[in-house]
């Protein structure tokens, strides 16, 4: 590939914008929902299941059930973008865990973060 399009590409991918968001994450085989909030929702499974896979997530109760039941039992599945422009991250911030709260409390599901 000519260096001309590498720079095209990696300008593009810098210039991309990030989707925030609510996300969940369903095992099947126990019926638990967690859910987590995220900056960027395009990456938020990654984290989550790159943690799990190397079994240092916070959340206990969700690598008990990683560790039971394996990757092919969990289901990660976004609830939520927030469709937002220009705000602070303050405000991104409150606006995320508002609406985290409402949606664990829709779902009866506990939290990503443990």
């Amino acid at each position: 590939m000519e260096n001309q399009r590498k720079r095209e590409i990696t300008a593009a991918f810098k210039e991309r914008k990030s989707q925030p968001g609510i996300f969940r994450v369903d095992c099947a085989a126990s019926g638990e929902t967690w859910v987590g909030i995220s900056r960027n929702l395009d990456s938020a499974q990654n984290s989550v299941f790159f943690q799990l896979r190397m079994g240092s997530h916070r959340n206990k109760a969700m690598q008990a059930a990683w560790a039971a039941h394996g990757e092919a039992g969990f289901v990660y599945a976004v609830s939520e973008v927030l469709e937002i422009k220009d705000v602070s991250p303050y405000i991104l911030d409150r606006l995320l865990k508002e609406r985290l709260a409402h949606w664990r409390k829709e779902l009866g599901a506990g939290s990503v973060v443990g």
